[in-house]
């Protein structure tokens, strides 16, 4: 544990999700494999369709609507839709992308918590109430997390992605206290530190995906405290 702020009174704990609590390249990369079989045998020419293809259907439908950056759900299906227009219309091209989105989302929330973070998480929530905000759109029920938190926020066009502050926010006016006793706990130094300290709360910087060496990290504002493990989080709450 490194200390680069002073850190006051912990009453509460958010957590940052994706990349913080497990790895989630691999995840993604098997639900895209997943979504990408099924084009194969259901909608082949939409299977034909190169990442860059994809890409620029993203681009375009976050250039003609800027919100939708923050919703990588409502993203997803909008490009689903437009893919898949060049074979379907009306209501088959809706039932198409539904089952489409569906098959890479639960997929994409295919997985398994290691037993330490469960045990960790277990210990903070009987200790402090703990709130989720995240970028991404993950299951907290089929992940297994659900229990552990009060509240579950997730960045859509109306909770503009952190670090914004809207999830911070919504975060605040969850729990029964003030801003500086919170402490956000996330991987990214920009969107979870930065966005923290910005809207008054303390951050601990975690990241579960890879070695966390600072001078290799995108770096405008410095936690309160670099954590050399989640448990480390228990000392911070006793």
């Amino acid at each position: 544990m490194k200390f680069y702020r002073p850190l006051y009174s912990v009453k509460a704990i958010t957590f940052d999700l994706d990349d913080t609590l497990y790895d989630n390249g691999p995840i993604i990369h098997a639900a895209e494999q997943t979504l990408q079989l099924y084009l194969k045998e259901h909608h082949p020419q939409t299977a034909k369709l190169a990442p860059h293809d994809w890409n620029k259907i993203k681009e375009d439908l976050i250039q003609a609507n800027p919100a939708l950056a923050s919703d990588m759900g409502k993203l997803r299906m909008q490009s689903l839709l437009t893919a898949l227009s060049s074979e379907l219309s009306g209501e088959e091209l809706k039932e198409a992308a539904k089952v489409c989105f569906d098959r890479f989302y639960n997929k994409r929330s295919d997985f398994e918590i290691e037993e330490n973070i469960h045990s960790c998480l277990k210990k903070l929530s009987r200790k402090v109430p703990l709130v989720a905000i995240t970028n991404g759109n993950v299951n907290p029920k089929n992940i297994g997390i659900s229990e552990y938190f009060t509240h579950f926020f997730h960045a859509s066009i109306d909770l503009p992605m952190k670090p914004e502050s809207p999830l911070f926010k919504a975060a605040v006016e969850a729990l029964d206290c003030q801003p500086q006793e919170i402490l956000h706990v996330g991987d990214n130094l920009i969107k979870d530190v930065q966005g923290a300290v910005n809207s008054g709360m303390q951050a601990a910087w975690y990241a579960h995906n890879r070695g966390m060496i600072m001078r290799y990290e995108k770096v405008s504002v410095l936690p309160h405290v670099e954590l050399g493990s989640l448990d480390e989080l228990l000392l911070l709450v006793d």
